[in-house]
């Protein structure tokens, strides 16, 4: 149970496996003011990073559960790098099936709302784990242009138009869940060029160390077309924030 490679190569030098930026994350932390000692559930948590810095500047108490070993590893050498792994653990477990004896006060699924098939199951599998009261994080991709065809949805690696909301409707959808949006923090794009762009050093270094692995002419196929597919699509139409919700 792990993720495929390309991930991990993709986001080799990513300390935040979604399109925020470091600003944007400490400003989330900052909005929502979580009480020194709050415990957090975050599914699929990637590297870690929201946990160890909100450990370090807030005072939480976490765990967080991912399917990749690699990341895993490297929440872990980063919760001993800011001197918090007395604060946070991590699980490796598929989190699609996560849910805490112990409600916490924040349970977040940010960017991977896969995990429970949407975003209306990934809200009622944070439910379960959260204590009354509590806050939600969702991260979500959302249409920041409505696409004018099927080659654009696609070129966003979208299946269908309708697997995406636009921002008004994603808010909407929330109400409909029963929730309140009591916050929410924005990508813009240029972190989302800060995220995508990367990966490409990220993958042109990997190339050029393993010009004959198995992946190498895969990955060499994804760095020819990516920087213009993400200029002309990704950037202009592909929008993504973290929304915190509360029950009504």
């Amino acid at each position: 149970m792990d993720l495929p490679r390309s991930f991990t190569i993709r986001e080799s030098s990513h300390r935040i496996c979604n399109p925020f930026t470091s600003d944007k994350l400490a400003l989330l932390g900052q909005a929502i003011s979580p009480v020194p000692g709050t415990r957090m559930l975050d599914l699929a948590s990637g590297k870690g990073e929201m946990l160890c810095t909100w450990a370090r500047d807030h005072g939480v108490l976490g765990t967080g559960v991912d399917i990749s070993t690699v990341f895993l590893d490297a929440a872990r050498e980063r919760a001993a790098q800011l001197g918090v792994a007395d604060r946070v653990d991590f699980v490796h477990a598929d989190a699609s099936g996560h849910v805490v004896g112990d409600p916490v006060g924040i349970a977040a699924c940010v960017g991977a709302t896969w995990i429970g098939s949407g975003v209306a199951g990934t809200v009622e599998l944070l439910r379960r784990s959260l204590a009354p009261g509590g806050m939600m994080l969702i991260g979500e991709p959302y249409w920041r242009r409505e696409p004018e065809d099927q080659t654009v949805v696609e070129r966003c690696h979208i299946a269908r138009k309708d697997d995406l909301l636009t921002l008004p409707a994603l808010l909407q959808q929330f109400g409909d869940l029963g929730c309140d949006v009591v916050e929410m923090v924005l990508a813009d794009q240029e972190s989302w060029d800060r995220y995508v762009a990367a990966q490409w050093l990220n993958i042109r270094c990997w190339l050029d160390a393993n010009p004959h692995d198995d992946l190498a002419e895969e990955m060499r196929a994804e760095l020819t077309a990516a920087p213009v597919q993400h200029a002309m699509y990704q950037r202009e139409y592909l929008g993504w924030g973290v929304f915190v919700l509360m029950d009504r």
